[in-house]
């Protein structure tokens, strides 16, 4: 949750955050990992300290922002095994949804922990993929807020709202195929900026 003054640069921060990761998350993957970790830790922050103040609820996002992005930069095989993970997870419970709610816990964990071997022996492809998919949703999201309300809810305080990562309403359809429309073209962007290939690296002199 923040302050519903920040609605605006954070829904901006979603859009410019998936949009980097979506179609450039392979060679921008530290910076992804530290925006996001930014975002992750941010909700983690100000989820902790509940609707207080202003001032309480921007510190709590700057220093759970901060720790967030260190940890995740930091622990650059640790994002890749989260990455990989946090999609298999999610992939499950999209697909779960329409047919019998929420899967059982089970069942993420088994998918989780695939999700992060899988990622950790393909990580090259599982980066672009993860980046591209995890990307296209986050700018979703953001567009959402910003234009719509959705994915937001406001507190009974008045000044905050919280960000939640999936939408609702009839429209729900059409956001999927939205976006994995966005998901498949971030992908092919990756592959043919060079994504499919190793980070050349310079001669040392």
């Amino acid at each position: 949750m923040l302050p519903l003054s920040m609605q605006v640069p954070a829904s901006v921060l979603l859009l410019a955050g998936g949009a980097m990761a979506c179609f450039g998350g392979y060679r921008l993957f530290r910076l992804v990992l530290g925006v996001y970790g930014f975002m992750l830790g941010a909700l983690v922050g100000t989820s902790m300290v509940g609707p207080a103040g202003t001032w309480v609820t921007l510190a709590a996002a700057a220093a759970g922002g901060a720790i967030g992005a260190l940890a995740l930069v930091a622990g650059y095989f640790v994002g890749v095994a989260i990455l990989g993970a946090g999609l298999a997870a999610g992939t499950i419970n999209l697909v779960w949804q329409p047919f019998s709610g929420d899967p059982h816990p089970l069942v993420l964990i088994v998918a989780a922990a695939i999700g992060a071997f899988a990622a950790m022996s393909f990580q090259r492809y599982v980066i672009i993929v993860g980046t591209a998919f995890g990307g296209a949703w986050t700018m979703l999201v953001g567009a959402a807020a910003l234009m719509l309300g959705k994915g937001t809810r406001a507190v009974s305080a008045g000044d905050i709202w919280v960000v939640y990562p999936n939408t609702t309403g009839p429209d729900r359809f059409w956001v999927y195929v939205a976006w994995i429309a966005i998901s498949l073209v971030g992908v092919y962007v990756q592959l043919q900026s060079g994504g499919s290939k190793a980070p050349k690296r310079t001669a040392r002199k």
